[in-house]
């Protein structure tokens, strides 16, 4: 019988409230059994690039990663955000270890191919090092992975940390059984964007397709959700989208999505 693994992804949102954060932590240190955190930080990396007079650029919501931005990336994910999130845990009694997609060799990645935008050093993920991640977790660790990757030849790419929290959760899937979590403002996917409470508590292939007609899912949801059931679609046991408390075993009020 498999282990059980969780993965949880936390936003932008919750890594800029250092209250939400805190929180957040506190109820991921207190989930049972192997785990792993995946962490963007986004709007920190935007607030870092201003100070430094570096203009963040960004085409339909997405961010255009050139040199400098590559640069500002690897500070503020791998850096402040990765140390911030590594030492509270640490505090809260968990044995984390900040990763990127090159340590271990642990994600590797391609450039993006140009198209009708060129997106810069921004990485698509070609393959996932289960093995040596497996073996962090059966030491006792807890891998805490910010949004980059690698090519294996000195490039580092800036990657969708939603996008890396669905590879990790296909990639270990074969050894374990893999719980995904996106952890966002939100309560879960909504059915009126204007009433929080109109939360969607399940949704499988048939009323996803649905959801996508009647334009209820819809904009910033859309690669969110792709994420989610490219994953199921991959082994991925179950997928929940919620605000943090959705962590706490005690709250059913999310959104959980199976094929």
């Amino acid at each position: 019988m498999k282990q059980k693994l969780s993965i949880v992804k936390i936003g932008g949102n919750v890594i800029g409230d250092a209250t939400q954060l805190t929180h957040v932590l506190e109820l991921f240190s207190k989930m049972e059994g192997h785990k792993i955190l995946v962490h963007g930080g986004g709007k920190k990396a935007t607030e870092i690039s201003n100070q430094l007079g570096i203009q963040a650029k960004m085409v339909n919501g997405r961010r255009i990663t050139d040199a400098n931005s590559l640069d500002v990336a690897i500070m503020v994910y791998g850096g402040l955000v990765s140390k911030k999130v590594t030492s509270e845990l640490q505090y809260l009694g968990t044995n984390a270890i900040g990763m990127s997609g090159a340590d271990a060799n642990s994600i590797m990645a391609h450039k993006r191919p140009v198209t009708e935008v060129d997106f810069g050093w921004v990485g698509d993920v070609d393959n996932v090092n289960s093995s040596n991640i497996s073996k962090l977790l059966h030491a006792g660790f807890t891998p805490i992975f910010c949004a980059l990757t690698h090519d294996g030849k000195g490039q580092l790419f800036n990657t969708n940390a939603d996008t890396i929290a669905s590879e990790l959760a296909i990639g270990l899937s074969q050894e374990f059984e893999t719980k995904l979590y996106y952890c966002f403002e939100k309560k879960g996917v909504l059915r009126d964007v204007e009433d929080e409470d109109s939360v969607i508590p399940h949704i499988n292939s048939n009323s996803y397709q649905q959801l996508l007609e009647e334009g209820i899912i819809a904009d910033g949801m859309l690669p969110k959700m792709h994420n989610c059931f490219h994953a199921l679609q991959n082994k991925v046991n179950q997928v929940c989208i919620g605000d943090s408390t959705m962590l706490d075993n005690t709250n059913t009020n999310y959104t959980i999505l199976t094929l």
